[in-house]
């Protein structure tokens, strides 16, 4: 792969030049939804390319949205910001008629892979389309510009507990799903809507999770992401404050029943703050650059049984239409 997207091959021969140019001309005509449908044993590969793209794209007022592990649906369902990518090992035949649907009213990009060693030429083919299509757009691929406010906020909020014994008063947790709801419906076409979760990352938590995108999805009609914090910071983070603010934020957090304490020292049994207090002051200051950045936000706490307080969450969205109180605050 770096031989074919070596210096001396002709542009139009040049695998990764001619990907970077087609997904930014793409993103340049409003299809900046980049959808991955990966085989399941290499669909880790998503994690990597989620990052590459977000953090390397989004910024100075643009920006590509990686979608990573979404459910596909009918074409219908889906509005016209949307390009899929199809990486595919050789002989996997799942979804292969679902994807040729799409293709009939939407771009699809298409990459067949031998088997799993073969990744590391979708590897070298990305990062070298990452980068075209960040000068295409206008950007300087490898800075993250963004990332840093959110660390800093982060750093006041550790601060702000050290001195006080607690966090400022936020007003912004609800307990409704009504607001949930209205949130989310209230997402304009183009729109994307990710999901921070602050909590667990169990299986039940995933399956919860991933229902929870699927109603989200159906409800707006718009792209959805979901990353896992303080993972995502590093990722998907740079996207969500750089780019041209056409995100909508649901923040989960959640409660350990028992903190862990962090040594104010190498060695030392002086400590103070755990774990669970460095998590919740991530997510603080992370929904405090977001909102700086002019983004909409909303958080939801689950309390200490994150695991149950979403199961009841997912069932009242996707059973009740009144929007009642879920019981998880």
């Amino acid at each position: 792969m770096r031989a074919r997207c070596a210096p001396e091959i002709a542009l139009e021969e040049n695998p990764g030049a001619r990907l970077g140019i087609k997904i930014a001309a793409h993103a340049c005509e409003g299809r900046d939804k980049l959808t991955f449908v990966i085989s399941r044993p290499i669909a880790a590969f998503g994690d990597w390319v989620e990052q590459l793209i977000a953090e390397s794209t989004g910024k100075a007022g643009v920006g590509i949205v990686p979608v990573v592990g979404e459910s596909l649906r009918d074409p219908s369902c889906y509005g016209n910001d949307r390009v899929f990518v199809d990486i595919r090992l050789r002989g996997d035949g799942e979804g292969v008629a679902a994807i040729d649907e799409l293709a009939q009213g939407a771009p699809v990009l298409r990459f067949g892979v031998e088997d799993a060693t073969h990744l590391g030429a979708q590897i070298f083919l990305w990062e070298f389309a990452v980068a075209v299509a960040g000068h295409v757009l206008g950007v300087n691929p490898f800075d993250q510009p963004n990332v840093e406010e959110s660390k800093r906020l982060a750093r006041e909020m550790t601060s702000v507990y050290r001195e006080t014994g607690g966090f400022p008063e936020d007003e912004q947790d609800v307990a409704s799903t009504r607001e949930l709801r209205e949130f989310v419906t209230g997402a304009k076409q183009g729109a994307y809507i990710a999901v921070h979760a602050y909590v667990p990352s169990s299986p039940p938590v995933r399956e919860a999770l991933s229902e929870l995108r699927d109603w989200i999805r159906d409800a707006s009609g718009c792209a959805t992401t979901v990353g896992f914090g303080p993972r995502f910071l590093h990722s998907t983070g740079q996207l969500h404050k750089g780019d041209g603010g056409n995100g909508r934020f649901v923040q989960l957090t959640c409660r350990a029943a028992t903190d862990v304490p962090i040594p104010d020292e190498a060695g030392s049994p002086a400590t103070s703050i755990g774990f669970d207090v460095l998590k919740s002051a991530q997510a603080l200051g992370d929904a405090r650059a977001l909102c700086a950045a002019g983004r909409r936000l909303l958080r939801l706490d689950l309390g200490e049984a994150p695991e149950n307080a979403l199961r009841a969450l997912v069932t009242e969205l996707t059973t009740r239409s009144d929007g009642g109180h879920h019981g998880a605050r």
